[in-house]
C-alpha cells in the first residue's frame, strides 16, 4: 500500500515538472510575441531568461521524482548508477544554463549582480586602474 502511495508521489512530481516546463514555455512566448510586438529592448533575452528558469525548476521536480524513485520504490545498484547519471547530466544542464542566461558561472552570480549593481567604476578592468 505505501508503494502506490510512493509511486503517485513519483508520478505527481514528474507530472508537476513537465506541467512547469510547458507552462513556462507556452506563457513565455506568448509574452514574448507581445514584446516583440511592442518593440521592447531585450524581449529575446527575457525570453531565454524567464525560459532557462524554468527549465531548471522543471528539472528540479523531475529529479526529486526520480530521487523518491530510486530510493524507496526500486532500490538497486543499476538504477543507483543510473540516477547518479541523471543527476550529473542534470548538473551540467543546469550550469550551462546559468551560463546562457547569466553570462557567467553559477557560483559568480552573486559577485556579477552585485557588480552591475554597485560601483562598476572600481574593479581590475575599470578604465584608470
Amino acid at each position: 500500500m505505501m508503494m502506490r502511495g510512493m509511486a503517485a508521489i513519483v508520478d505527481g512530481l514528474e507530472l508537476v515538472g513537465v506541467a512547469v516546463i510547458v507552462i513556462a514555455f507556452v506563457h513565455a512566448t506568448a509574452l514574448s510575441l507581445l514584446h516583440f510586438g511592442q518593440r521592447r529592448e531585450r524581449a529575446y533575452e527575457r525570453f531565454r531568461g524567464y525560459l532557462g528558469k524554468a527549465l531548471q525548476l522543471g528539472l528540479e521536480f523531475l529529479i526529486a521524482a526520480d530521487v523518491i524513485g530510486t530510493v524507496v520504490i526500486e532500490p538497486s545498484m543499476e538504477r543507483v548508477l543510473s540516477l547518479g547519471m541523471l543527476i550529473a547530466v542534470r548538473t551540467l544542464l543546469s550550469w550551462s544554463i546559468t551560463v546562457e542566461t547569466e553570462g557567467c558561472w553559477p557560483w559568480q552570480v552573486a559577485k556579477n549582480r552585485g557588480t552591475v549593481s554597485g560601483d562598476e567604476g572600481s574593479g581590475p578592468g575599470a578604465a584608470g586602474n
